[in-house]
């Protein structure tokens, strides 16, 4: 027995099939009589009317009865067939096969810190729950925005999501990189606001496209996406992984690197700006993407077109990142060619964003090129990329580290003294757990270990005030004043780069950044005293399972292939190859 139910909108008919099933397992009585069996789904134990089904079902003493619902989607009047149907055991289902799969491949946390091995299991599992499968390539699994409200591919957050899981499976990144490159922009469309070689901001699928920003199943509107995209595949060939994958992205990447030269910095001045081309797109098309999340420090909402900082950070390492895909190849033009142009771009970062009476960098230049002045979170990813000159990183550091931006819990997005300042705002004064991982990151590259440190155990303290799980973001409210992390009434939850946090936290304490193409592998750990003893076992490097332990301040790594040097020091910050 079925209800089909169905709605037509337009062009748009969609609809559900509820399929009930009866199975009746035991229908003899305790005694082994043959009792009163349960009547069959074709009696009158159904009954169906316009609005409900009534199921009556009379069951034995110590008998059994089972029945099952399928919910089928219906697509202009086609039901799409399940991936496994009534009475199939559930741990035969799809999904549940590929999150026991993912369960066992991930690498496995031993430590003293309840709340570190907590966080951490917790970030997995979630991860694991938030990929999803492209039906025309099943293979290739890439992580949805967040639950409830964003369910889809977003590129900017898949990305990052992807970056920060590397360190416990880089297959995420590479199917992200290959779903994002199949969708890459081909053509000018202003409405949805595509244009050759940029990568997708969201998609949507079903119904939801007339619902979504452009009204197209694919929206482009985004500045950082692009260059993230380069980021990450060079970040997948240092970790040795996907081999002839990564090659085959190859004209993907070389696309995007145009569209950063050609659209994204459209009047020339080296710098990536965004103005959206319809009024059904984002105002502002950074992470910060709310209508208000770019303001001035006397609270002013700056106008595009706007260069932000950490949009050049990750053109930046785009630019270094496809230096080295040239070097490996021996074309010594194409290395010069972006050597020259990350250079470039350094100098000109560093004296047109740089503060000196303030002593930080602008979130951005607005449309007449004079800085956006406001303290904000954004500088920290400047640090990760390493396009922070040297001389100017102690005193970002610092601003960052700083009452006025760091609540106890995280780092905030506004600074508390800035105009505009709201600690239950989306972006203007809430901490948001990616942000303050990415900050983290970079402070540990310019060696500010102990900011490191205290920023890393902030967000796993607030993870555990939580259920062990970061959400999307929480108010940014000091911990002097709230003893706990006071949540965001609409913050998705899990989400994908806040449940990714934690991992690129364990990366950072690690501090394991692996170069296999040049055949190094620098590790570093900077293990708070909190935390203690720490081993992970399992994480992918090179197409092997490295271990390592650290045990106040004894180091121990075993599994790591032969051809791998091991450097027992950090990365210099400001090394490009």
């Amino acid at each position: 027995m079925c209800i089909d139910i169905s709605y037509r909108r337009g062009m748009v008919n969609r609809g559900v099939r509820l399929a009930f099933h009866e199975n009746p397992q035991d229908p003899t009585g305790p005694d082994g009589s043959e009792g009163r069996a349960p009547r069959g789904p074709s009696t009158s134990g159904f009954a169906l009317s316009d609005s409900h089904i009534r199921v009556e079902v009379v069951v034995p003493a110590r008998g059994s009865w089972s029945g099952c619902v399928e919910v089928i989607p219906i697509i202009e009047s086609s039901a799409i067939l399940p991936r496994f149907g009534c009475g199939q055991p559930i741990e035969r289902a799809a999904p549940t096969e590929r999150l026991a799969h993912w369960r066992k491949s991930v690498p496995h946390i031993v430590t003293d810190h309840d709340g570190l091995r907590t966080v951490i299991a917790q970030s997995a599992e979630d991860l694991g729950a938030l990929r999803i499968f492209d039906p025309d390539f099943p293979e290739r699994v890439v992580v949805a925005a967040g639950a409830p409200w964003f369910m889809t591919v977003f590129g900017r957050d898949s990305l990052l999501a992807a970056w920060s899981a590397l360190i416990i499976d880089p297959e995420l990144a590479l199917g992200v990189l290959q779903t994002l490159g199949r969708f890459q922009g081909k053509d000018i469309d202003p409405a949805h606001e595509e244009e050759p070689g940029r990568i997708l901001h969201e998609m949507r699928f079903g119904d939801a496209p007339s619902l979504s920003l452009g009204g197209g199943s694919i929206y482009y509107g985004t500045a950082d996406a692009t260059p993230l995209f380069v980021m990450l595949l060079g970040e997948l060939r240092r970790w040795g992984i996907g081999g002839d994958q990564v090659e085959e992205l190859m004209p993907n990447m070389d696309r995007a690197m145009e569209w950063i030269q050609d659209f994204g910095d459209v009047d020339g001045d080296g710098y990536v700006e965004y103005h959206r081309t319809t009024d059904r797109g984002l105002a502002n098309q950074g992470w910060k993407d709310s209508w208000d999340g770019v303001r001035y420090a006397d609270g002013r909402v700056a106008k595009a077109p706007i260069a932000l900082c950490e949009v050049q950070a990750y053109v930046y390492a785009a630019y270094l990142a496809r230096s080295r895909f040239a070097s490996e190849a021996g074309q010594d033009d194409v290395v010069e060619k972006y050597q020259a142009k990350a250079a470039a771009l350094k100098a000109s970062f560093n004296r047109d964003f740089w503060l000196e009476d303030r002593q930080w960098f602008a979130i951005g230049l607005d449309q007449d090129k004079a800085p956006i002045d406001s303290l904000t979170s954004n500088i920290g990813h400047c640090l990760w990329t390493g396009i922070v000159d040297d001389d100017k990183a102690q005193a970002v550091a610092r601003h960052l580290l700083s009452d006025e931006m760091f609540s106890g819990w995280g780092v905030r997005t506004l600074a508390t003294s800035m105009g505009g300042y709201n600690p239950v705002s989306y972006h203007c004064g809430s901490v948001w757990p990616h942000d303050s991982a990415i900050v983290a990151a970079g402070l540990a590259r310019y060696g500010f270990e102990e900011g490191a440190q205290r920023l890393v155990l902030s967000l796993f303290d607030a993870a555990m005030a939580q259920g062990g799980r970061l959400p999307e973001l929480f108010s940014g409210l000091g911990r002097d004043i709230v003893g706990v992390p006071v949540g965001y009434p609409t913050s998705c939850s899990p989400q994908a780069w806040s449940a990714a946090s934690p991992l690129l936290c364990l990366r950072t304490l690690l501090r394991l950044e692996p170069r296999v193409p040049q055949g190094k592998a620098w590790l570093a750990p900077i293990i708070p005293e909190e935390i203690g003893s720490l081993r992970v076992e399992g994480i992918p490097l090179a197409g092997a399972r490295v271990d390592v332990q650290v045990d106040h301040g004894v180091v121990e790594v075993s599994g790591l292939p032969s051809h791998i040097e091991l450097l027992r020091s950090p990365r210099h910050p400001l090394t490009p190859l």
